[in-house]
């Protein structure tokens, strides 16, 4: 009933919420992903999209079809990988950033183990450049990592803005440094937020460091300083106030080796970090809330 063509274009441009960024994304033409929309919506009956010439959005329906289009795309590479002889045996090494770790990734990796189990699956979590460079070394087979910024390597799985965050209360003085809470080098967030400061011309210090998620995030409650982290992640219903605005944007994607070795994990990509594994619900437990850091002076 429901194309499986036309199910990955509706999640490309409900991932970008743009008609042309999918295009890009999935190397057709425009006209091409509308179409492939359109007919979508004409096997369901409903409107997927609301759309005009400034913005798309999607529908309650299609927000309900988010979820369906990743299970019938799972089950459905699951079939062909099943009656396609490409069942897989052996070893897969793969990386995750800490920032996905946190989120329904334990379930999707609980969900593959079951599906493969003459699969000996190794996890290490890192900082993405981290894994990129380990990816690179040949030490990874597959990483679910963030892009610095003008990459283009791997499959694009996830976007969003960042802001700021920390305690509620807190209240930044803009005459002085502002207090930073990062990763350590090469965190990709941890230079896109020293690039924003730089480019305000705002003074900081590091008044934490960490490699830990946790960590970080304890520290921000704690009202060490601030950090820079994805909207996405931030409680939708934190207390103190309202946020600043994004100052930029973070991808992440799915990178996996070359050579032969990658043919044996290349029918897993989609399925084990797929669309639904990276997407919400990304949640804090505990306080912290947006928080505007003032320009320089």
């Amino acid at each position: 009933m429901y194309e499986p063509t036309h199910l990955r274009t509706f999640l490309a441009v409900a991932q970008t919420l743009s008609f042309t960024r999918a295009a890009e994304r999935l190397g057709l033409r425009q006209s091409t992903v509308s179409q492939h929309v359109r007919r979508l919506e004409e096997a369901t009956g409903r409107p997927l999209f609301t759309r005009d010439t400034h913005r798309v959005a999607l529908t309650e329906d299609g927000e309900a079809m988010l979820g369906f289009a990743g299970t019938i795309l799972q089950a459905h590479e699951r079939a062909a990988a099943y009656f396609g002889g490409t069942r897989l045996r052996g070893r897969l090494r793969f990386g995750a950033s800490e920032d996905f770790v946190t989120t329904r990734l334990p379930e999707i990796l609980e969900s593959f183990r079951r599906e493969h189990p003459e699969v000996d699956l190794e996890l290490t979590v890192e900082l993405s450049g981290t894994l990129q460079a380990r990816l690179a070394a040949g030490r990874l087979d597959l990483i679910l990592a963030k892009r610095r910024g003008g990459e283009s390597e791997g499959r694009l799985v996830w976007e969003d803005s960042l802001i700021w965050i920390g305690a509620p209360g807190l209240r930044l003085d803009p005459d002085r440094p502002v207090p930073l809470i990062v990763y350590p080098p090469p965190g990709i967030t941890r230079a896109r937020a020293l690039e924003a400061l730089e480019a305000q011309g705002r003074a900081w210090r590091i008044a934490c460091t960490s490699s830990s998620l946790s960590a970080n995030v304890a520290a921000a409650r704690a009202g060490l300083g601030v950090m820079a982290h994805t909207r996405g992640l931030v409680r939708s219903r934190a207390r103190g106030g309202a946020a600043g605005p994004p100052w930029s944007r973070v991808r992440a994607a799915v990178g996996r080796a070359r050579g032969r070795r990658a043919a044996r994990v290349r029918v897993q990509v989609r399925w084990c970090v797929g669309w639904r594994g990276v997407r919400g619900p990304y949640r804090f437990r505990g306080d912290s809330r947006p928080v505007d850091v003032p320009g320089g002076r």
